[in-house]
Parts: structure tokens; C-alpha cells; sequence
């Protein structure tokens, strides 16, 4: 069937409202037009922020895909993320060089480590910078603490951009710390893209990744793909690895490490 480019579009969105994701091949099929066609008609309503450019095809937008001020998260489940953050820095050794990453979680493995020596952190978030600082003064920890150039994000207190890609790819680090705001079976987001090139350039200089997140991270998707979630090696969380995914046997392929109160179960 043959339609205006208005009521091909309308199609579009109401296919949207029902299936919540759409195909180029089958909407290209179904409206009698090439391809190209509704790519274009995709790439129209993506800037008018009615729906979101997939691989194939297209998912609905979601407005409130918007990432709070980095103060107003740290008010979000603090207990947990303190709990997470204490676990994360256990696995801290002697002479390691690690990275920490910009988020409400990670800053409190800046906030727990403690009792080790000869340690060099780097880390793109202003928050962890200040806390490491004090507890360095402090004596809490021995080792350095480098923070990477680049452009400010005063809203979520990081440092972004490709200055600080470029400094990151000259580093190995024996382990990342690295936050998100959702993960799925496939994939870990996060909602700032200048965000998410950092952190994939930091999963490529890691020997390991700790993903650290809460629990209302699990089984969401935010609007920017930092990796595959295969890309990473522990994930320390206060709940417990969702039942289908271990029916696949996830938990053969990652190690999940579940904390509560302080205490931890691992799975």
C-alpha cells in the first residue's frame, strides 16, 4: 500500500504504540515503499523525539530517559550503594592501578578503601577526586591519585571528552570500577554519550571490570550502549541475579556478587 509521507508516519508511530519496537524491512513491506524511505521517515521522527533509531529499525522514546543531578542521586538508595562501594574497594590489592569511574556508587569505593599501599587511582569524576584527596591526606590508604583532563560536566561532577580518551588509552589498569545507569542480558547504558565513549574507553584498558549498580539499574536500558554486558567480569549489586537469566546460565559467565545490610552473598 501506497501513503503520504504524513500517514506513513502516523503508521509508523502507531505500530510503535503497539508492538514497541519497529523493523525498516517489514514497515518498508507493509507501506509499499524502499527501504531508504523509511529510514528517512525514522531519522524525521528521532529528531522530533517521537521515537528512538535502533540497529534495523526503531523503539519508542522515552522522555524520562534523563540523567538526575549527581546531588540529587547521591540521596538514592545510599545504603545500598554504601554497602556495594565497601565490597568493591575489598577487592583493592596492594600495588594496583585502578580506575575509578564518575557515579553515586563508585564514589563510595572512594569513600570505603582503606589499608592498602602503593596504589594509583585515576579517575574521571571530580566528587571521587576530593574524597580520595582527604583520605590520602588522612593516611587512610597509600599511593597517588591522578585525575584525567579534559571538559566538565558540573552537573554530574566528571570530566569528559576526547582529550580525556585520549589520556585514558595511555594506561593499563588491573581493575575498573565502573557505574551505569541500566543493564540488560545484552547490553550496560548509561544516559550521557560524552559519558559512556569514556567509559568504553576505560573497559578496553582494564584487565578487569566491576560493574557496581543498584538494584533499579537491573533490566533497564538507558539511551546510550557503553558495552556488551559479556565486556565485563563481576558485578557487585544489592539484589540477587534475575532468575531467567540464570536459566541461561549467566552466572557461569559472570560473576555476580550480591550485597545487603554490609554482608554479601556471591552467585
Amino acid at each position: 500500500m501506497s501513503v503520504v509521507l504524513n500517514e506513513r508516519q502516523q503508521y509508523i508511530l502507531e505500530q510503535l504504540d503497539r508492538e514497541k519496537k519497529v523493523l525498516v524491512a517489514s514497515l518498508a513491506e507493509k507501506l509499499g515503499v524502499a527501504p531508504e524511505t523509511i529510514r528517512r521517515d525514522l531519522d524525521t521522527l528521532e529528531k522530533e523525539k517521537k521515537l528512538k533509531r535502533v540497529h534495523g529499525g526503531a523503539v519508542k522514546f522515552h522522555h524520562a530517559n534523563h540523567e538526575p543531578h549527581f546531588v540529587k542521586k547521591m540521596n538514592v538508595k545510599t545504603k545500598a550503594k554504601e554497602a556495594i562501594g565497601k565490597k568493591a574497594a575489598a577487592f583493592i590489592e596492594d600495588g594496583d592501578t585502578i580506575m575509578i569511574d564518575v557515579g553515586t556508587t563508585t564514589i563510595h569505593v572512594a569513600k570505603a578503601i582503606s589499608g592498602v599501599k602503593d596504589v594509583t587511582i585515576v579517575t574521571n569524576s571530580l566528587a571521587a577526586a576530593e574524597e580520595l584527596n582527604t583520605r590520602l591526606e588522612n593516611q587512610d590508604f597509600d599511593g597517588k591519585i591522578i585525575v584525567l583532563g579534559g571538559i566538565t560536566n558540573p552537573t554530574q561532577k566528571s570530566i569528559v571528552g576526547a582529550m580525556t580518551c585520549k589520556m585514558l588509552k595511555g594506561f593499563r589498569f588491573d581493575k575498573l570500577f565502573l557505574s551505569c545507569g541500566g543493564i540488560t542480558m545484552e547490553d550496560v547504558s548509561d544516559f550521557d554519550f560524552e559519558e559512556c565513549l569514556v567509559s568504553s574507553t576505560m573497559i578496553e584498558r582494564a584487565n578487569q571490570v566491576f560493574l557496581l549498580l543498584d538494584s533499579s539499574k537491573v533490566g533497564h536500558e538507558s539511551f546510550y550502549k557503553i558495552c556488551s554486558l559479556s565486556s565485563v567480569d563481576c558485578i557487585i549489586c544489592d539484589a540477587e541475579m534475575p532468575a531467567a537469566w540464570k536459566q541461561i546460565k549467566f552466572d557461569q559467565m559472570i560473576k555476580w556478587v550480591r550485597v545487603e545490610g554490609g554482608e554479601e552473598d556471591e552467585g
